[in-house]
């Protein structure tokens, strides 16, 4: 992985004016990158996302991007609600941009997997929002498992205990709603984690779980609650078991959690990182600092990742996290819904 360099004058369009979009316009102003327009079928809300950076404002991306637009443009910022992730990506696409689209790729696992295929099949680079592979504190984990000073992995737990209220859904409907969200505390909160824990891990052979609604909240019909197991292909075939809880019903939210213990040792997530080796030494390795303005359960390493995929634009490999690496959580995630 390597950190953001300097990158020359780039173009970027954002798509969606909620309050994620407010995390990349920030950082495309942090680097330099000259916000050409934002789109959102809501007038309104593009014009005030892009006013104060001096940005056009329209309703829909061909009319930014075609003759009459805002011109030449390099990426377009996809952070639209789910179920508009994949007309958006294949609509920039076509124009001949890069693609930069928040989790999940889509909001079902069908349009997901278009996703994949188009960004296979043309010439531009397309990234995947999972930033919480960026945070100092998984990379820690990721450095130590790969170096196997810790020995053979056991087995690993994770949590992800939060509270989403009526208020929360009443401002974002469609994310109470299955056939636009694709789901709730799963595909919406804890897709990251789980991201993190293949990622970690290995790949996934097996998944057995369940999602459901422990707090009704009217005009919401996606799960609040869910419980996974999976199982992993560890190193020389041995295989390794983690298991993954989520919630949305909880009072407040809770520092997400994942622990992994290895044969020599352990590691343990929980806003900061502690490794344990087996004489019981400690090395705790500080959280990421908090992005000022933003949610602390978003993460904080949005700006480090969308750095990194500018830094990248002229390398000729696709980018690290692209549709097909974002589709490993994806995957999990749709197989537990199917037994739902």
């Amino acid at each position: 992985m390597s950190e953001a360099s300097e990158h020359p004058t780039r173009r970027a369009v954002v798509v969606g004016g909620g309050e994620i979009s407010r995390v990349h316009l920030r950082a495309l102003a942090g680097m330099g990158v000259e916000v050409a327009a934002v789109v959102d079928h809501d007038a309104d809300r593009a014009q005030r996302a892009a006013a104060p950076l001096g940005a056009a404002a329209h309703t829909a991306l061909d009319a930014a991007l075609t003759d009459g637009g805002v011109g030449p443009v390099d990426v377009v910022h996809v952070c639209t609600p789910h179920d508009q992730h994949l007309p958006v990506v294949l609509a920039a696409l076509a124009r001949g941009t890069h693609v930069l689209v928040e989790k999940p790729l889509a909001h079902t696992l069908a349009d997901a997997e278009r996703v994949v295929a188009a960004a296979e099949a043309g010439s531009r680079k397309v990234g995947v929002v999972l930033q919480n592979r960026y945070n100092a504190t998984t990379r820690a984990m990721k450095e130590v498992l790969a170096g196997g000073s810790l020995g053979p992995v056991l087995g690993a737990s994770a949590t992800v205990v939060w509270s989403r209220t009526a208020d929360y859904y009443a401002g974002k409907r469609w994310a109470g709603q299955r056939p636009r969200s694709g789901g709730g505390v799963l595909i919406n909160q804890a897709i990251h984690t789980v991201d993190l824990v293949q990622w970690l891990l290995g790949p996934v052979t097996s998944v057995s779980g369940r999602a459901f609604r422990l707090l009704p909240i009217d005009g919401v019909d996606v799960e609040d609650t869910a419980a996974i197991a999976m199982t992993h292909a560890g190193a020389h075939g041995a295989e390794v078991r983690s298991t993954f809880f989520a919630t949305a019903a909880n009072a407040v939210n809770e520092p997400v959690t994942i622990d992994v213990t290895c044969e020599r040792g352990s590691l343990s997530l929980r806003g900061d990182l502690t490794v344990t080796d087996a004489q019981g030494g400690e090395t705790v390795v500080s959280d990421s600092p908090a992005v000022a303005g933003a949610p602390a359960y978003w993460g904080r390493s949005h700006e480090a990742l969308i750095g990194d995929f500018y830094a990248r634009l002229d390398e000729p490999e696709p980018f690290w996290i692209g549709p097909r690496e974002a589709l490993e959580a994806q995957r999990i995630l749709s197989e537990v819904y199917a037994r739902s």
